[in-house]
This record gives structure tokens, C-alpha cells and sequence, in this order.
């Protein structure tokens, strides 16, 4: 059995109340392997995670707030690692497992595994952590983009495996779940009947003005209607917030380059926004102001987002919707 770990350090920018941009935190990725059938056991790692994982941290002191991200479809969890820094740069401890490297259409396993990734969080997660860095277990957040949106709330609402950790909220991230209506892949989350998500927690959902849109006429788009963040967000109850930003697609929130077929394939099935970079600014900042208002009782990044005074948002908002 074996498992391991390696860190890199990233820079901060230096300090900022601004939520779209790089917070006060230097913050350190490190990677952590789990446990594998064969070999000797060759890492001091006492609980290995269930699932690889890429961890962002803060390396000053103190006691942060958590945020479990679940990759797309297909996609490997190191194409987020700009998000995860940023988000991690403003006080969060961002845990992102591969979940998969080969999937078919059911996501009941991936489900399952987020579950077992969140029991192993009160187990394991410190021992990954250096002594000044604590996690705030009673803060918890998930979080999941594309098809992991999907299993974001799949798991939220029960439908595969139980966790001993209480989420207090939760993140689409241009959820889909399926190629279209009626075409759900199993199992279905969307009932398409309104605020019939039964969340005992604050809820957003952020959705790509272009993410509905064919890039060509051999592939679907990436976030079809009928089953894109709209739809999720229709049956979300109170309290739920909703972002759709306009000229960007459905994966322009990842990092500049992502390597690999794989990576490489990202820039051509997707319809696309010019850059990546506001996008990914917008998501991880509007997840800071977020975690900010449900984790730490401090709305008013999120309230200055939603009332339109925040002149540093970095896209055009094509809708904003609050339940409240």
C-alpha cells in the first residue's frame, strides 16, 4: 500500500478586501495519493484519502472554513488549480478529489465516493494540514462544477450514500445533469418542479451565457436548456442565489492552460468566451462572497454583487436572482 504527497507554494499579490481578486493568504497546493493494493506502505500519512486529492491552503495561521470542489465531466481536477488558489488565497481550505478518470453516464459511484471523501475529512484532512492550519470542520461547503454540480446536489439531497459532516452550503458551478430533458443521466436530479430541492442549506447556482450554445454542429453544447444551472436553480427554495454571466462558456472558468488531450480538448468542445480569466475571477470570487455570507455571517461582498455597486465584478451579469 502506498500513498504520498507533494506541495507547491503560490504567491499572493499581497492584501485585498476585493473578492475578484487574489486575497491577503499566500497559499500552498498539495497533492495526496490514496492507498493503493500493492507495494509497501512508504507514506506517514496515517488516514490516506479515499480518493486523490489536490488541497489549497492557506500558510499563514488560523482556523479556515472548508469547500469540497468536484471536478466536470472527464476533466482532471488540477485544470482548477487557479480557482482553487484564489478561493484559497481569501481564507478557505479547498479540498478537489479526482473522482474518475474513465466515467460512463451514471454518476451513482462518483456520489458515493464524495460521501466517503467527506467522512474521511473529520479522519484524515489534519493530518495533511500543518499544525497552525486548522480546519473548521463546522463549515463546510460543497461545491461541483458541470456533471460534478450534478453530484453536488445528488448528494445534498440524499439520493446515494450518507455523510457524518453537515454541509451548510452549497455551489452549482454550471451544473448539468444530462444531455436534455428527458435524457437525464441517472440518477435524475431535476424534477422540474419548483423550489422541490429539499436543502437544508444556503444554496447558489452560477450558469454560463454561452454554455447552451453548439460550438459546432457534431456536439451538443456543453450546458443544454432543460437541464443547465436555470433548472437547477428553479427548484432551489430559500435561500438561493442565482449568476449567469454573459459571453462565457460553460468551461472558461478553468486555468489558462490545461495539458493533455484532455486539456487540450476543453478549448474546442465547449463554446467559448475570448478568455478565461474573468470568468474564473467571477466564479472564484462570487464564491468567496458566498462562503463570506453563509460560513462566516459577512454578506456584504455578496449584497454589493447583487445590487450591482461592486464595480470590480470582471463580466457583464446577464442575470442576477436572489431568494431570500
Amino acid at each position: 500500500m502506498s500513498s504520498s504527497t507533494s506541495s507547491s507554494s503560490v504567491a499572493s499579490t499581497g492584501a485585498t478586501n476585493v473578492v475578484f481578486e487574489i486575497g491577503k493568504y499566500m497559499v500552498v497546493l498539495q497533492r495526496a495519493e490514496p492507498e493503493t493494493t500493492c507495494g509497501p506502505k512508504s507514506s506517514n500519512i496515517p488516514v490516506p484519502p479515499p480518493k486523490p486529492l489536490l488541497i489549497g491552503m492557506p500558510c499563514e495561521a488560523g482556523e479556515f472554513p472548508i469547500l469540497l470542489l468536484l471536478h466536470g465531466y472527464l476533466l482532471s481536477n488540477s485544470f482548477y488549480s487557479q480557482l482553487i488558489q484564489h478561493i484559497a488565497s481569501h481564507g478557505f481550505i479547498v479540498v478537489a478529489p479526482q473522482l474518475y478518470t474513465i466515467a460512463g453516464p451514471d454518476s451513482k459511484g462518483e456520489i458515493k465516493s464524495t460521501a466517503a471523501i467527506t467522512n474521511w475529512l473529520s479522519e484524515g484532512l489534519q493530518f495533511l494540514l500543518p499544525p497552525h492550519v486548522q480546519a473548521n470542520l463546522s463549515k463546510l461547503a460543497l461545491a461541483g462544477h458541470s456533471r460534478g454540480g450534478k453530484v453536488s446536489f445528488a448528494l445534498a439531497l440524499g439520493k446515494e450514500g450518507n455523510t457524518n459532516l453537515k454541509f451548510s452550503a452549497l455551489i452549482g458551478i454550471d451544473p448539468v445533469d444530462g444531455m436534455d430533458k428527458g435524457k437525464q443521466t441517472p440518477p435524475p436530479v431535476l424534477t422540474y418542479v419548483p423550489h422541490s430541492f429539499d436543502l437544508d442549506m444556503a444554496v447558489m447556482v452560477i450558469g454560463s451565457g454561452l454554455g447552451e450554445v453548439k460550438r459546432n454542429p457534431l456536439f451538443p453544447p456543453c450546458a443544454p436548456k432543460g437541464v443547465n444551472h436555470e433548472d437547477f436553480f428553479n427548484e432551489c427554495g430559500r435561500p438561493a442565489c442565482y449568476f449567469v454571466a454573459k459571453d462565457y462558456g460553460h468551461l472558461d472558468m478553468l486555468d489558462d492552460e490545461t495539458k493533455g488531450i484532455r486539456g487540450k480538448s476543453t478549448y474546442c468542445l465547449c463554446k467559448n468566451g475570448k478568455s478565461r480569466e474573468p470568468m474564473r475571477k467571477f466564479v472564484g470570487g462570487v464564491v468567496v462572497a458566498f462562503l463570506q455570507a453563509y460560513l462566516e455571517g459577512d454578506s456584504s461582498h455578496l449584497m454589493a454583487i447583487r445590487d450591482g455597486v461592486d464595480e470590480t465584478v470582471p463580466v457583464e451579469l446577464q442575470i442576477v436572482k436572489f431568494n431570500l
